[in-house]
């Protein structure tokens, strides 16, 4: 069985800018297969890694909601179907959520998600995913099964109090990590010792601490993949020596 790692957080704290780079080095570091699932309706990791999706989970629900051959077992036809839905790109695969048709809740959708989860990540050696913001992804067990819970945090409470329910909230739902990390995401000087101070009040062994980084608010504004950032980007050497613990 592959490695599943999964990257949690608020909205806005760094989720994509992380699940990007542990993939971007994954592949430098030849470390084997990976897939890279997108589990957030807002869908930017496609964009971050510089590849096009045609077609997600949210069309294939769509084409399975009338019902499945006449003796085909789901989990067989879904592992078939899901290499329809797969991006194949230089060194990784993707899979994305996508969105469900009309106004519709997304609790299929994660169902579905879920189900896709479970008849792929065998088949590789590392599974990364931007999981939802927030802590839906747990209630709704998108990222159950999982060996690494990496949660990213900005330099605020609101990212701190995050980070912290949802290692209490695992728990309360009894849904078993191997292990649970803290990335923290734009250290700058000013706000290094009061952010290392309040992210050890959360409890959870910091993994990580990504400097603010100037590159990636360029690479955002103009809208270049992140999966391009230069090798000497600050981003990019943090997340490096966090693969060197997590591989």
């Amino acid at each position: 069985m592959g490695k599943v790692i999964a990257v949690s957080g608020k909205g806005g704290a760094g989720k994509t800018l992380v699940s990007t780079l542990i993939v971007c080095e994954l592949v430098k570091a030849s470390a084997g297969s990976v897939l890279a699932i997108d589990a957030d309706p807002d869908a930017n990791l496609a964009d971050s890694l510089g590849v096009t999706v045609e077609k997600t989970i949210g069309d294939l629900r769509e084409e399975m909601s009338g019902g499945l051959p006449q003796g085909v077992e789901k989990r067989n036809y879904l592992e078939a179907k899901a290499f329809e839905i797969t991006v194949e790109s230089d060194g990784f695969d993707l899979i994305s959520m996508g969105r469900p048709e009309g106004s519709g809740c997304y609790c299929a959708l994660n169902h579905m998600l879920r189900e896709v989860i479970d008849a792929t990540t065998n088949a590789y050696d590392y599974t990364v995913i931007d999981a939802e913001a927030g802590l839906e992804h747990l209630s709704r067990r998108t990222t159950q099964n999982v060996d690494l819970m990496l949660v990213v945090t900005d330099a605020s409470k609101k990212g701190l109090n995050t980070a912290k329910r949802v290692k209490d909230l695992a728990r309360e739902l009894e849904i078993g990590f191997s292990d649970i990390g803290l990335v923290l995401n734009r250290i700058s000087r000013g706000n290094q010792n009061e952010f290392r101070v309040h992210a050890k009040e959360s409890s959870i062994p910091v993994y990580a601490e990504i400097p603010q980084d100037s590159n990636v608010a360029e690479f955002d504004l103009k809208g270049k993949p992140l999966s391009s950032l230069p090798d000497e980007s600050p981003a990019r050497i943090a997340v490096e020596k966090l693969l060197e613990r997590i591989k």
